[in-house]
């Protein structure tokens, strides 16, 4: 099976599990998902693939179901709550991230076989730790804003595709750029042509990611509120 038809498969099984949980769980499910998709997706996003014929990071559709949940919450819920799950997640991705570096700073025993694949997942380069902090916290709280925005222009279910592609491809965008930045300083110093291309390719599998989950988005509003 190629990477691309495998991709596709695995951005759709994501955006159903998201309307799996909403189903079963309400708000609350998609809260919890947010905060478990913040943590693997900083986890993901270490396997590299190729993609469409350029290299791409693999956390990407489970960082674009993040989107799709804080738009539901603020579609059903109001811009409160879905900014309140933003700083859930965002809280989640800090805890992960401590508890971790503390667990890493035990000796392992001569008998153990885990301590070498944990420091080569959780032993993070500082920039790209605090660049994936910042990039989280700054695009879900504009996407978050956008979308409320959005809502009072274009109001109906009619327009709901406007509010949740337009919302989650800017604050996309943003995210993008603050993370490929802040991790990729030295690329953008030395070799600006690489950070192009990591940039680019970075943002249009995002756009795509966006795009495909629209008609998710339209599921999630024939969902009565839990």
């Amino acid at each position: 099976m190629s990477n691309e038809l495998l991709w596709l498969i695995f951005a759709l099984t994501n955006f159903l599990m998201v309307i799996l949980i909403y189903r079963i769980f309400g708000k609350n499910g998609l809260i919890v998902w947010i905060g478990m998709s913040t943590v693997l997706a900083n986890m993901q996003v270490l396997k590299t693939v190729e993609l469409f014929g350029v290299i791409a990071t693999l956390g990407n559709i489970l960082y674009g179901t993040i989107f799709l949940a804080t738009d539901i919450i603020n579609e059903k819920y109001g811009k409160a709550e879905a900014r309140k799950a933003v700083w859930l997640g965002f809280y989640t991705l800090v805890t992960m991230t401590i508890v971790m570096q503390f667990a890493l700073l035990f000796q392992p025993h001569e008998s153990d076989v885990a301590h070498e694949a944990l420091s080569d997942i959780f032993n993070l380069v500082p920039q790209v730790a605090v660049g994936s902090l910042l990039a989280y916290i700054v695009s879900q709280n504009i996407d978050v804003v956008i979308f409320a925005k959005l809502k009072e222009k274009f109001a109906g279910t009619k327009f709901l595709w406007v509010r949740n592609n337009l919302s989650t491809m800017i604050s996309q965008l943003i995210d993008t750029t603050i993370f490929s930045v802040i991790a990729f300083w030295h690329f953008l110093t030395t070799d600006i042509s690489v950070w192009l291309s990591i940039f680019i390719s970075t943002y249009v599998i995002k756009f795509l990611v966006s795009a495909l989950d629209t008609p998710f988005m339209y599921l999630a509003k024939k969902i009565h509120k839990q």
